[in-house]
């Protein structure tokens, strides 16, 4: 990096905190935490996509694609289960969670059972994301470390101080409008990439000559997920995709909030769809990204031996620094940076929000000027554990990402399931949510400890999910206890037949359709 490419990234750090600047005022909590509920589609849109299009995404999965053995266009199917996810969160579960008013979606389940089920999800919420998110802060900052000689502290201190800043005054709204920028610099960045790989090949048709085309295959029917060896079977990523996503979206107070700060339930189907059309045409970009500097550094020796072969991960940094010209090499460490911070925002965000609604103020109902004063002092609290966390991650971070996300479908169905309990229907109550919630726990943490490599993690998703259903209906029936706390849970049906679910639906098969066709592209 030069000076140049200093002056971006300090610019661009300036401009942020006059974000939180910008926002700073706020009425009350529900303004602090979900704007408002001001907020139309495109800006919350955007932003998910931005929490969603993390730092480590933008690094690891081209690096799969291009360069990991065994990688490759498989990775799209991640996207599979995400449209019928959007249809399912649109029609059932993200309607009444609306309607309830809530600001931590954790409350619906104590006005639906009781205050076990609420503080057991507030608080698994609180760990793994907290964690989870310091990791990919940490893991950022290592690799920006490693190949672009930025001191790992003063880009933890970066991504994390700023955020923490803006995140702490302005609240969602400078946390949905944050994401808003950061998405829009971070795909200009992948175009970037894309541009200037084409650019040292030689151009697209001695890009297409010399690709590696065993990577171009993306869908297998023959792969189910269930013995040694078989991952990303079409079955297994569309299924447990479904749970998974279905789960996060919805069940996950980082995701959820969006769709609680929408202005109003119309404003909600529009995002889900926005985020159900856009994610796979994001992901595909990205992973083309991937294709194109993988062949670059295959065929380029200088390259190639700069990127440890048990750490391709490195393919996309070192591409920065070496191919990229300086204020290029800025922006790209700004999209970087973008990525990173957009997901510790949503964090810090979501992580003060949960704990003021669910442990500090749930019983007590502060006065509105405490409430505001305590809420900005817990973010900040939240802000600080990711950066500490971040910085001690070291010498456990290399399997921990692979770990977090492993320990995520452990917990999304069951969780899922508990929140399906709760709206679908009338007769299960706090003892039988609680215990099939558990069954759901164990059962998926007896696969992880026994069946890893064999039952493919993504299955864990729909196993606890249908786990925990049928036992936390099947206890309420057989254990007698008093419900009387039976919401309006109320599932109109018809709208599965209406624009935004056809939509959807019709969107699910052309993305299998074009993932089959994609070597017909690539002549």
């Amino acid at each position: 990096m030069n000076t140049l490419d200093y002056i971006i990234v300090a610019v661009y750090s300036l401009a942020f905190l006059g974000l939180g600047y910008l926002f700073k005022d706020q009425k009350d909590g529900k303004d602090y935490f979900l704007g408002g509920k001001s907020f139309g589609w495109l800006p919350l849109g955007l932003s998910i996509m931005a929490t969603q299009l993390s730092a480590i995404s933008f690094i690891s999965a081209p690096a799969f694609v291009g360069m990991r053995e065994g990688g490759g266009m498989q990775w799209l199917s991640y996207e599979f289960g995400v449209p019928l996810a959007m249809i399912f969160l649109m029609v059932v579960l993200i309607p009444p969670l609306y309607k309830s008013g809530v600001v931590s979606i954790y409350e619906y389940l104590e006005r639906r059972f009781d205050s076990s089920s609420r503080l057991l999800l507030s608080a698994v919420f609180l760990i793994n994301r907290g964690f989870s998110t310091a990791v990919m802060v940490y893991a950022v900052s290592i690799i920006l470390e490693s190949v672009l000689q930025i001191n790992f502290f003063h880009t933890l201190l970066i991504i994390g101080v700023i955020t923490l800043i803006y995140s702490f005054q302005g609240g969602m709204k400078a946390v949905v409008y944050g994401d808003m920028i950061q998405m829009i610099i971070l795909f200009v960045g992948i175009i970037a990439c894309m541009g200037y790989g084409l650019h040292h090949l030689g151009g697209w048709d001695v890009f297409v000559s010399k690709m590696d085309t065993s990577r171009l295959t993306a869908v297998d029917f023959n792969s189910f997920g269930f013995q040694a060896g078989e991952e990303f079977g079409f079955w297994p990523m569309v299924i447990g995709g479904f749970f998974l996503y279905t789960s996060y979206y919805g069940t996950d107070q980082s995701q959820a909030q969006r769709m609680l700060s929408a202005k109003d339930m119309g404003t909600v189907r529009k995002t889900l769809m926005f985020n159900g059309l856009i994610r796979f045409p994001v992901t595909l970009t990205y992973c083309v990204m991937g294709l194109i500097i993988g062949t670059l550094a295959y065929n380029t020796p200088s390259f190639l031996e700069k990127i440890p072969a048990d750490k391709p991960d490195m393919m996309i940094p070192v591409f920065i620094a070496d191919f990229l010209p300086h204020g290029m090499i800025g922006l790209l460490i700004v999209a970087i940076l973008s990525a990173a911070m957009s997901s510790l925002s949503s964090t810090i965000n979501s992580l003060s929000a949960v704990t003021m609604e669910d442990f500090l103020d749930r019983s007590r109902k502060l006065p509105t000027e405490k409430y505001m004063m305590t809420s900005r002092f817990v973010a900040l609290f939240w802000g600080v554990i990711c950066i500490l966390l971040a910085a001690f991650a070291g010498n456990i971070a290399d399997t921990v990402i692979e770990a977090i996300n492993k320990i995520g479908s452990i917990f999304y169905g069951p969780i899922l399931a508990t929140f399906l309990l709760a709206i679908m229907t009338k007769r299960t109550h706090a003892i039988g949510a609680n215990i099939g919630l558990l069954a759901g726990v164990i059962g998926n943490v007896l696969l992880a400890q026994f069946a890893d490599g064999v039952v493919f993690w993504f299955w864990w998703n729909a196993i606890g999910a249908v786990v925990t259903f049928a036992v936390g209906y099947l206890t309420s029936m057989i254990i007698p206890a008093k419900n009387e706390k039976v919401l309006d849970f109320f599932v109109d049906w018809g709208r599965l037949g209406k624009g935004e679910a056809i939509i959807l639906l019709v969107f699910f098969v052309v993305i299998i359709l074009l993932s089959l066709s994609l070597s017909q592209f690539f002549v």
